[in-house]
């Protein structure tokens, strides 16, 4: 997934112009865009939406961000839309593992119950979004099948902290976020799963979107976050590789398949070594071709 859209679950219209938007996955909150009093409401309105557009036969993924464990809320979350067949859920503030362990028992009840496929929901953590997710940052591995991805969010954060803002005046993370940053890529690293970079507050600075978008993607970084439509495109086009790109992808590929048991190849007067490969195959397999 390059591209993650938000839109709240009571935002009418809004819902079907996000589906439309050329997103690869929306993301429909209960979370933070809705009111405590309008939670019951807004969970209808997500489990009447995903239920209609699951059956589309092109469309992006759909995941529900439920509230936090830590709230209460979550079993009302998703009592109402695991029966309508999200592809996954956002797991807001996952301290650690074993906040996915919670959540993968809680959804593995209710798909029993709604005869749903064991694991078929899965889970995307937002792993750090609080001063105590930086020190379980490392504890996903094997925490459950369903995990797909780690993402991270300054703003909750920035505000556990009592700073004044994340970024500096040139539009780049100050410095502790940018270590909150790291240890989401760390982890999900040492979790095999893909680090989703975070939100781009700044909608209409569409240059400085793609300039911090080319660094996540350059740090390792497999998709992006987005709170607007108009944030799709780019975030779709940085992350996915060039002509150039794939050429070289292949050819690594190619050569080391050519020279079975290498630990280094030579191309054009360049060496290659295994991680080389990897990062070549991880480039193919985001363009969908199969090394």
């Amino acid at each position: 997934m390059r591209s993650l859209l938000f839109v709240p679950a009571d935002g009418g219209s809004k819902l079907d112009k996000a589906f439309a938007s050329g997103a690869d996955a929306v993301i429909v909150d209960l979370e933070d865009s809705i009111a405590l009093d309008r939670k019951d409401a807004a969970r209808a309105s997500a489990a009447a939406f995903i239920k209609t557009a699951v059956s589309e036969a092109k469309r992006p993924r759909l995941l529900v961000r439920v509230n936090g464990i830590a709230t209460g809320l979550t079993d009302a979350d998703l009592d109402a839309i695991v029966p309508a067949e999200p592809d996954a859920i956002l797991l807001p503030k996952a301290e650690g593992g074993a906040s996915v362990i919670h959540a993968d028992a809680k959804l593995t009840a209710r798909e029993a119950i709604a005869g749903i496929e064991d694991g078929h929901i899965k889970i995307l953590a937002q792993a750090i979004e609080t001063a105590a997710g930086i020190f379980l940052a490392g504890t996903f591995n094997g925490a459950s099948a369903r995990l797909i991805g780690m993402t991270w969010g300054p703003e909750d954060l920035s505000a556990e902290l009592g700073a004044e803002t994340n970024r500096g005046p040139d539009g780049r993370l100050t410095e502790p976020y940018q270590l909150a940053r790291s240890m989401c890529l760390f982890g999900a690293a040492a979790a095999q799963t893909a680090a989703i970079e975070t939100i781009y507050a700044d909608f209409r600075n569409l240059d400085g979107l793609r300039r911090d978008t080319e660094e996540a993607r350059r740090d390792g970084f497999a998709g992006r976050l987005a709170i607007h439509p108009a944030q799709v495109a780019v975030i779709n086009e940085v992350f996915t590789p060039t002509a150039e790109a794939l050429a070289k992808a292949r050819a690594i590929v190619k050569a080391f398949a050519a020279s079975s048991g290498a630990g280094a190849i030579a191309i054009d007067g360049v060496m290659y070594d295994r991680p080389h490969l990897a990062r070549a195959r991880q480039v193919l397999a985001r363009a969908g071709e199969v090394s």
